[in-house]
């Protein structure tokens, strides 16, 4: 074991992106495999990605190459899935993009291109499922006197207290998530200046149409007093350790991510837009078509959790257009 101190920023990035890190290691599972996504949860996501895809087709004219930029690609489930449920003419368009740290899968659906960068000078649709919250952060916390001190983290997971946070990390925290300074110690926050950073590099590759990010998140007025730095390992919350043993990840404040004319909704009402409801198929089917009833009420389960309360209806969607210029 190390005893040498790192900000949580840079002790994720090598432990989720480093030799060997958690993402990127080869013969690993892949994100499927510790947690579970609106993407892997059900086809129904894929048919709405599909759906929003061919909004912005109609919005662009339906333009000779149409992009599919699918950031933190993962393994490529969603493109190969989206891919599946176009119809014929608008998927001999799309060039489909996967954008992930880790080697291309092996199996992979040959349209897919596969790359460590978002492709620049695109047109269509840049979706990115769950990606901000695993784009390293630093962890700042008040220290007895109130005062934003950066959190420093061992291999192990050990911490203790560093410097106080200053410059522009310290303006972010003053503007997107301000740590009262009469309230004592132990309050944190995640910085996420990086991942400001992050979406907007991301969406300026677009030439036009829109760009969504998707994750679980908070808004200024309602942040969490003690963070949400967390781990996962196998499907279960586990502490977060900077060892590349687990997934290290935290809630994203999206509207300080927000460019202008960004709308922010829940998952919930940006899936019924999409035409995702949990509506039960009438009890009538069940004798008139019990295959077709069996199905519609799988659906219709399918959908109740992608748009649950208190669940993945909850996810935050960052809707970003990009307008022709």
């Amino acid at each position: 074991m190390t005893d040498d101190w790192q900000g949580w920023r840079e002790a994720a990035e090598q432990a989720l992106y480093g030799p060997d890190g958690f993402y990127v290691r080869p013969g690993g599972p892949g994100p499927s495999g510790h947690f579970r996504t609106s993407v892997h949860a059900s086809a129904l996501y894929a048919g709405a990605v599909a759906r929003l895809l061919a909004d912005v087709d109609e919005s662009l004219g339906r333009p000779a190459e149409l992009a599919l930029v699918d950031v933190g690609a993962g393994r490529g489930e969603l493109l190969s899935a989206v891919l599946a449920a176009l119809p014929v003419e608008a998927a001999a368009r799309v060039r489909a993009y996967g954008v992930e740290r880790a080697p291309r899968p092996p199996g992979l659906d040959p349209r897919v291109a596969w790359a460590a960068e978002p492709p620049s000078g695109v047109t269509g649709l840049l979706f990115a499922n769950e990606w901000l919250d695993n784009v390293p952060v630093d962890v700042a916390e008040t220290d007895a006197a109130g005062v934003a001190r950066y959190v420093l983290v061992r291999r192990d997971g050990e911490e203790r207290l560093g410097d106080p946070v200053t410059g522009l990390d310290a303006e972010w925290l003053a503007r997107w998530w301000p740590l009262p300074p009469d309230a004592g110690p132990g309050l944190r926050a995640e910085i996420g200046r990086p991942r400001d950073a992050a979406w907007a590099a991301a969406v300026a590759t677009l030439d036009a149409g829109l760009a969504v990010a998707v994750d679980y998140a908070h808004e200024r007025a309602a942040r969490p007093p003690f963070g949400t730095l967390t781990g996962f390992r196998a499907g279960r919350e586990v502490r977060p350790v900077p060892d590349g043993s687990c997934d290290i990840t935290s809630h994203v404040a999206l509207d300080a991510c927000a460019l202008p004319g960004a709308e922010l909704r829940s998952q919930r009402e940006a899936l019924h837009r999409l035409g995702v409801t949990a509506v039960r198929p009438p009890l009538a089917l069940a004798s008139t078509d019990p295959v077709a009833y069996v199905r519609a009420l799988s659906g219709a389960g399918e959908a109740a959790e992608l748009t649950a309360r208190g669940g993945l209806g909850d996810f935050t969607w960052l809707s970003q257009p990009v307008p022709l210029t």
